[in-house]
Parts: C-alpha cells; sequence; structure tokens
C-alpha cells in the first residue's frame, strides 16, 4: 500500500488484483499517460499484462422513446415523427421560440472544467451568432452556472437553462434535441452519448476515453 510515504489502497490494488479493468479500451490506454492517471502511471505500467477496458453500457429498457414516459411523445426507429412533437414541447417547456427549422444542442452534465464546459464558455456567443437554440441542464461550478444564467437572460430566445438534475427534463432533452454537445476533456466511457443515439440525437464529443469508442466518424 506504500506509495511516495502515503497508503495508496488503488495502488495495492491493481498489485494485488488478478485483472484490472476500466470501462472503455481507450480510457485503458489513456491511464498509463500521467496526465490521466493521477500518479499511478508507473505503476499501471508494470501491470499492462494485467489492464483491459470493456466499453459501458446503458439500460435500453429505461432509455427508449418508444416506452418513455419521461418524454412527451413516444416514438421508434421505423415512426421519428414523434421526435419533432419532443422538439416543440422542448421549446415550449424551456421558454424558446418554437421553431422546427432550427437545431437544438442539447447539454445535460455537471457544469466543470472537467466536462469541457470551458471550451463551450470560450466559444458560446460566436455560436449563438448562428440559427440555434441550446437547451442546457446542469449545475456544478459557480463560475458556469452564472455564465450560462447570464446568457438565458441576454439571449432568452436562444438559451433554455436549467440549473440543477432534473431527470425528467434530462429524458426531454435527449429526445427534443437535435444535436447533443459533449466536449469533456477526459471521459472514462461516458453514457450520455449513447443514450442521444438512443434517441436520435446526434451526439458531438471530444476524441477521448469511451467517447472515442463509442461515437465514430460517418
Amino acid at each position: 500500500l506504500d506509495y511516495d510515504n502515503c497508503l495508496n489502497f488503488m495502488k495495492g490494488a491493481i498489485q494485488c488484483s488478478d485483472k484490472v479493468t476500466t470501462v472503455s479500451p481507450t480510457y485503458a490506454k489513456e491511464i498509463l499517460d500521467p496526465y490521466y492517471s493521477h500518479g499511478l502511471d508507473g505503476i499501471l505500467k508494470n501491470f499492462t499484462y494485467k489492464l483491459t477496458g470493456i466499453v459501458n453500457g446503458i439500460d435500453t429498457e429505461v432509455y427508449d422513446p418508444e416506452t418513455d414516459n419521461l418524454i412527451y411523445k413516444n416514438y421508434s426507429v421505423e415512426d421519428v415523427s414523434g421526435k419533432a412533437y419532443n422538439k416543440a414541447q422542448l421549446q415550449k417547456e424551456l421558454g424558446l421560440p418554437e421553431k422546427a427549422d432550427t437545431p437544438i444542442i442539447g447539454i445535460v452534465t455537471r457544469l466543470v472544467k472537467h466536462k469541457g464546459i470551458d471550451l463551450v464558455k470560450c466559444v458560446f456567443e460566436d455560436l449563438l451568432k448562428a440559427d440555434l437554440q441550446f437547451a442546457i441542464l446542469g449545475s456544478g461550478e459557480w463560475e458556469f452556472e452564472e455564465f450560462f444564467t447570464q446568457m438565458a437572460n441576454k439571449y432568452p430566445d436562444k438559451v433554455g437553462l436549467v440549473v440543477g438534475f432534473k431527470p425528467q427534463l434530462a429524458h426531454r432533452i435527449y429526445a427534443g434535441a437535435d444535436i447533443f454537445l459533449m466536449p469533456s476533456q477526459s471521459e472514462p466511457c461516458g453514457l450520455a452519448q449513447m443514450v442521444a443515439l438512443r434517441y436520435g440525437t446526434i451526439p458531438i464529443v471530444r476524441q477521448t476515453g469511451g467517447l472515442n469508442d463509442t461515437i465514430t466518424d460517418s
């Protein structure tokens, strides 16, 4: 357990275990780099023969637009007409103009730098110059909560914001948005991008961790 004159139970677990797993193959490679490993890269490099990544998964019964009772209207891959209704109702709930041809970018996340929210902040007003809307649900660091609150007040026709976490609204954003933005600086796997796919919402993600393993360019 001794590590740098401290007790480190993770280090001991890595040494004594038969197998070390992560929730995605890319993250299993990334934690061999000091940037991702929080100081354990040296230990992990000694035991790479134990290390493997298994991609995480979602509950496809909970996240199913055909049966989900938290969204405005159910739809399926055979009949996606209900998605347009979900979009209109999401715009209405968030106080956004009901514009069918205006893309909605959904963000459901913790509002922290680790999730890449600082990257969004840097370009947010530039993005708002385009014909699009944001549906944002999350809470976290005061800096970002305050920033998005200001943006929602300044651009009420383009930014719908709810600070906090409301599972029902999360489902409705997945169902009603056109695009799902997930710019995490690192992400062991991530579930939101897979949920978005389940609801027919296009994920835009950074090429890191499980985001790299679950979302491919086409």
